[in-house]
């Protein structure tokens, strides 16, 4: 039977979703090439599905830094028979790209959010296509592209500056027409910032989150900046995500995005029962 999908409001935990990482792709930094067989991908979108994500995140180009661009056509050819038969077994499904072909296509398959790591900044058709669909949108903040956005990025105030940027491609989005409420907006962890931006960014969460005053997605996990600060490769990054994934929630992200759904929504699940517990601490009372 499908769950239904609702995009989370400005709640924090115990309301946080969760969004399971699928890439369809052969280069991704974490599992690049694991799912690019359809039935493979199909069977994982799944399995995250039943291990607690709210909705399955399907992209395929991969967005790490120094990536190649693919071209529309094969980025299509990857994604689409994977998003059909994932929302044809009820699993809801976001669509990681920029390009407005791609995500109409995913759309009109089933998709109904579409993550768009450029905040529609690369296709100017992007909102034009989640308006008219009635779909939901996730805006993320980077610098420059996958080629170029680690060339020394440099801010005087990074949280400061991405919640900025964040206001203001939500209200071109919602200028587009793209629904007021379909909108979760994303700091862009690792895109475009250094180890210490992003360690700021964290640091400061709930700070970001009143200044943009929209649901924050945070994705963090497996990224270089938690290899980097712990020395630990890709696949030993798992419990430090967990870490990451905890303070998001506590600090008020509405979502989290995550290779290891299981694992997030155990730990939402036991925040959820210590607030319930706590009732005060979920309401700012004294």
């Amino acid at each position: 039977m499908a769950r239904a999908v609702t995009l989370p409001a400005m709640s924090g935990y115990p309301m946080t979703g969760v969004m399971g990482v699928l890439n369809v792709t052969p280069d991704s930094f974490s599992d690049g090439g694991r799912f690019v067989d359809t039935t493979a991908a199909v069977e994982h979108g799944r399995r995250l599905w039943q291990d607690g994500a709210d909705i399955v995140d399907v992209g395929g180009e991969s967005t790490r830094p120094g990536a190649d661009p693919v071209a529309t056509a094969i980025e299509a050819e990857r994604v689409l028979p994977v998003v059909a038969e994932l929302a044809a077994a009820g699993v809801p499904v976001s669509v990681d790209t920029t390009k407005a072909e791609v995500a109409a296509s995913a759309l009109d398959a089933g998709a109904v959010v579409v993550n768009d790591v450029s905040a529609g900044e690369v296709d100017p058709e992007m909102f034009e296509v989640v308006a008219t669909r009635d779909a939901g949108m996730v805006l993320m903040h980077r610098r420059g592209d996958p080629t170029t956005m680690q060339d020394d990025p440099r801010y005087d105030d990074v949280v400061s500056e991405v919640a900025d940027a964040l206001v203001d491609r939500r209200a071109a989005a919602i200028a587009a027409g793209v629904g007021e409420h379909a909108i979760l907006v994303d700091p862009g962890i690792g895109f475009g910032k250094t180890p210490q931006h992003n360690l700021t960014l964290l640091a400061h969460l709930d700070e970001l989150v009143e200044r943009v005053a929209a649901p924050v997605l945070i994705g963090t996990s497996r990224k270089s900046f938690i290899g980097q600060t712990l020395a630990l490769p890709v696949d030993a990054r798992d419990e430090a995500t967990l870490a990451t994934v905890v303070w998001a929630m506590e600090h008020g992200a509405s979502m989290v995005r995550v290779h290891d759904a299981a694992a997030a929504r155990r730990a939402i699940d036991l925040l959820a029962a210590l607030g319930v517990c706590r009732p005060e601490s979920m309401t700012g009372a004294a």
